[in-house]
């Protein structure tokens, strides 16, 4: 007597392999039921190996050092240059040896309703990370490019334990460590894609907690660049504390004359 469909498809959840004896089998059931059982199968495992081997690439930095005896590697991404409200906030992850996150990746390429479940993830996995931030006076005063630059340092010190190693996305800071300036580097780098997500999902969290304090610029959503809705409120409601005060255009609403 056949196999029931609720019965293959209970096996189909053992299988990890397309070249599985039972797929193979499974295969030859002509069932219209079995064959679009081992259609979805064969095409989740094919979307799988594809993504194995998406992680498998950025995990070269980290691999090329791994050779050489290197074990702490710290990634290290920047979020928040653009916006003309908040802080700049960067993170550093320290990730286990070869390690994969499935759906780690650029935090702009992935969607963000799934940014909180890989965050946490990575913290789950991590055997470290820390956060830096410079706040709007800071970048006011140092600029955004410097403000960027110290806010990485300040995480990479907070780590414990220690890196040996720095990958980081396109900047070098003045730490006394050997470090890699990879552009575009969130995706390409594990460590630094672990990173970029660690450092949005912060930023967004405390953009959260200032539309709070200040309703109306819509910071919960907007992370304080200058959406329509944020601009005609700081024509209407004027300027916080957190904008950016050098930065077009604040900085001509507040040089504009008063009538």
């Amino acid at each position: 007597m056949p196999q029931t469909i609720k019965e293959i498809k209970q096996q189909l959840t053992q299988i990890s392999d397309l070249n599985d004896p039972k797929l193979i089998e499974f295969s030859l059931d002509l069932r219209i039921g079995v064959q679009n059982l081992i259609l979805q199968k064969k095409k989740k495992l094919k979307a799988t190996i594809l993504e194995s081997k998406r992680l498998e690439k950025m995990l070269i930095f980290e691999k090329e050092l791994y050779s050489q005896g290197i074990k702490f590697i710290a990634g290290i991404d920047e979020v928040g240059r653009g916006p003309l409200a908040g802080p700049v906030v960067t993170a550093a992850v320290i990730l286990p040896e070869n390690c994969k996150i499935p759906g780690l990746n650029d935090s702009k390429q992935i969607p963000k309703s799934k940014h909180k479940k890989i965050y946490q993830e990575i913290l789950n996995q991590a055997l470290s990370v820390a956060i830096g931030s410079c706040s709007p006076e800071e970048i006011d005063e140092i600029n955004i490019y410097q403000a960027s630059r110290k806010a990485m340092a300040e995480a990479v010190l907070k780590l414990n334990p220690f890196p040996e190693y720095l990958l980081i996305d396109a900047l070098r800071i003045d730490i006394n460590l050997p470090q890699i300036s990879i552009i575009k580097g969130d995706a390409k780098s594990m460590s630094i894609a672990a990173a970029s997500i660690v450092a949005k999902v912060t930023r967004d969290q405390i953009m959260t907690q200032y539309d709070e304090l200040y309703p109306g610029y819509d910071f919960a959503h907007n992370a304080g660049y200058g959406t329509v809705k944020h601009m005609e409120a700081l024509k209407v409601l004027g300027v916080t504390p957190i904008h950016r005060k050098t930065f077009s255009p604040v900085t001509e609403l507040l040089n504009k004359p008063i009538l």
